[in-house]
């Protein structure tokens, strides 16, 4: 390639004051021996063909040693293209196997003689020089005075000028004799690289500084190097030198790698990659790295460079702490950069997160669901493994590990009703809320305070456990307890009774949660599904669940009991009271009411005898002349004493007297189907 002789010679030395590079004037190559030898270049390139190891007839000559010199070839004073130098020593090898013919080589060559032969030793020498993608081979014919020629004995050398070659370029020689009486010797040498280009720091930035001739034209290409697929190109211009690029620091990456050629026909590229090693191009390399999730199951790491990481899947907590592995986890798989892979899951979720790592550390996390699924939930992930008897257990993932679960009634699934885990996987995530971990908290507290009492039954841990459990129950009298609302909507007048009871109930203190306040979840999860929640949450924390009969209540009842096999009628969508009869009928049928369910309703608008039996197993109110003894079951515990409870009660009467009122219909007034008044009835 073309380069200013000086600027080459000054790259190519320790001292650029001491050394500078030969140069060889004229494009033709040439040969020359040691003194005492002859020799001659033969015009044209030959076969590089070693061929057969031969028996030596006797004494020849052999090459020993390659040595190389790197040269420029000048075609002008500053038109100059680097050159290697290629020295082959030789020697003889091999002897006489008949004396006689050793005598007459010797006298042929006697200087006494009155007309001596030119008796000598003559070889002919191949040269093979490759450099990616060229290959080039040349004969040398080389002669040995008889006087010079002792078996065994070096007699000289051949220089060959000279094999031109790329900067940077990695280059092979070989060397052999034609017969071939030996193994051929072979040097390989990686030239210099680039040595025009200055790579410098100039603050935060890098600078390429390339220090070419004026008016010489050559392209330059910043690429990146990707061992996992083709060359990436990045920037490329055609310049004329010489020039000062300017790299942000920001732009470095391992794989960057620099690229310069002269504009010429068929000219040889030559490269160089400078930021393998770059601290700062590792750290940009991860920043500039971005996980994609794909249609499907598909995600894709994209990055500039090859990436030595493996990525698993996690399961990240609302509450923010680490992404935790799954249990057992899943195997973790070696990231290939910019090609698509898939997750082993049915569909996804916001809590699932993707970690890629290196054996170093964590190195980026990304939940890649929470933009299309929303944000993070307060959700709870249970993992279910099955033996090989099919037997599954079940346990809940913790920062502490996985919490086994005592038992379980059935498959559980997620809200959506399909498994979130492939089948191949032996996992099975759910929406679950978080405050199943707080009850498991609080069964392991009371199993350690349990174990205490057993081992240490002394008077002073006695009074401590006493004191502790007034504390208990002093926290839990001052709480609020739970109560849901459950009534069949009758009207609208009907509707506005209940919400007026269930606004007068949370004055007492209590936590009330009924439909009519919940109808955008109501709409969204379906009367069933909520259903379940609310009786779930409330029946843990220690609430009650209150039936408010009416005339539609009762009749939708009554269907139930009377025809269980044949489905119920479609009721509308914000009819919670039709949703759970198929949860509230199996409690009351298999004996689980008594202290979890209370009945009431209201006697302006319900004859007393209309409750069906079914349901009297637990204390059924009338209201609001019943309303102390009520509201002294909904508070339980926490409940006032008897004075303090009438005023309560008096105070919820008044609350409802005008709703009561605008519900109430004279006997004259007959109502049809669902409607309101004792005349009503039920219908069967």
């Amino acid at each position: 390639m073309p380069v200013p002789w000086f600027l080459l010679s000054l790259a190519l030395g320790r001292n650029p004051v001491v050394l500078s590079l030969e140069r060889v004037v004229g494009p033709q190559d040439t040969a020359r021996c040691s003194p005492g030898l002859s020799c001659h270049l033969w015009d044209g390139d030959v076969l590089c063909l070693p061929g057969s190891l031969v028996s030596a007839p006797g004494p020849v000559l052999v090459p020993t040693r390659l040595q190389t010199e790197l040269v420029l070839r000048c075609h002008e004073e500053t038109d100059c293209d680097l050159c290697v130098r290629v020295a082959v020593h030789l020697a003889v090898h091999g002897y006489w196997e008949d004396p006689e013919d050793e005598e007459k080589f010797r006298r042929a060559a006697d200087p006494e003689l009155e007309e001596p032969r030119n008796a000598s030793l003559q070889a002919h020498i191949v040269l093979s020089f490759q450099a990616y993608p060229t290959a080039h081979c040349v004969l040398l014919e080389v002669q040995v005075p008889a006087a010079l020629v002792q078996p065994g004995q070096s007699v000289g050398s051949i220089v060959f000028d000279c094999f031109e070659a790329a900067l940077g370029a990695e280059v092979q020689i070989w060397s052999y004799t034609q017969p071939r009486y030996q193994k051929e010797l072979n040097l390989t040498q990686q030239l210099p690289a680039l040595p025009w280009l200055n790579v410098s720091a100039d603050g935060e930035d890098v600078r390429l500084v390339l220090d070419v001739s004026e008016e010489q034209h050559f392209g330059l290409s910043l690429y990146w190097n990707q061992d996992q697929g083709p060359i990436k190109p990045w920037w490329h211009s055609n310049l004329t030198g010489p020039q000062t690029i300017t790299l942000n620091h920001t732009d470095l990456v391992p794989c960057l790698c620099i690229q310069v050629w002269p504009l010429e026909p068929d000219s040889v590229r030559t490269s160089i990659c400078p930021f393998r090693e770059d601290p700062r191009a590792h750290r940009n390399l991860w920043r500039a790295a971005r996980l994609h999730l794909l249609p499907s199951r598909g995600w894709r790491l994209d990055a500039p460079c090859s990436l030595p990481a493996e990525a698993t899947l996690c399961w990240q907590a609302l509450d923010g702490g680490p992404c935790l592995p799954l249990v057992p986890p899943l195997p973790r798989e070696n990231v290939t950069v910019n090609k698509v892979l898939e997750f082993p899951l049915r569909k996804g979720h916001p809590n699932v997160c993707v970690q890629v790592s290196t054996w170093e550390k964590l190195q980026m996390q990304e939940c890649l669901w929470a933009d299309s699924l929303g944000p993070l939930k307060d959700d709870m992930l249970l993992v279910e493994t099955r033996g090989p008897q099919d037997n599954g257990s079940l346990c809940a993932l913790e920062p502490s590990g996985c919490t086994p679960l005592l038992s379980r009634a059935s498959t559980v699934r997620d809200g959506g009703g399909g498994l979130l885990i492939s089948p191949s996987s032996p996992f099975i995530l759910l929406d679950i809320h978080q405050r199943w971990a707080l009850v498991w908290l609080a069964c392991l507290l009371l199993a350690a305070v349990l174990f205490l009492l057993l081992l240490l039954k002394m008077n002073p841990v006695k009074g401590w456990l006493r004191l502790l459990k007034e504390n208990i129950r002093a926290g839990a009298a001052s709480r609020s307890r739970a109560a849901l609302l459950l009534y069949s909507a009758d009207d609208a007048s009907f509707e506005r009774l209940v919400g007026a009871l269930a606004s007068a109930l949370c004055q007492l203190p209590l936590r009330v949660a009924v439909d009519l306040w919940s109808r955008r979840d109501l709409s969204a999860q379906g009367a069933l599904a909520w259903f379940h929640a609310q009786r779930r949450q409330t029946l843990q924390e220690g609430g009650v669940v209150v039936l408010l009969f009416s005339p539609g209540a009762v009749a939708l009842c009554r269907e139930w009991l009377q025809d269980a096999t044949s489905a119920p009628r479609a009721h509308g969508p914000h009819d919670a009271f039709a949703a759970s009869l198929s949860c509230v009928l199996p409690d009351f049928l298999q004996g689980r009411a008594p202290g979890r369910y209370v009945g009431a309703y209201f006697d302006k608008l319900l004859p007393a005898d209309a409750v069906p039996a079914l349901f009297r197993s637990v204390p059924v109110f009338s209201l609001p002349s019943q309303l102390p003894d009520f509201l002294g079951i909904l508070q339980g515990p926490a409940a006032p004493r008897s004075r303090r409870l009438a005023e309560r009660a008096e105070q919820v009467s008044r609350a409802l007297q005008p709703a009561l009122d605008s519900c109430f219909r004279p006997p004259g007034a007959l109502g049809t189907g669902r409607g309101m008044g004792p005349e009503a009835g039920v219908r069967t």
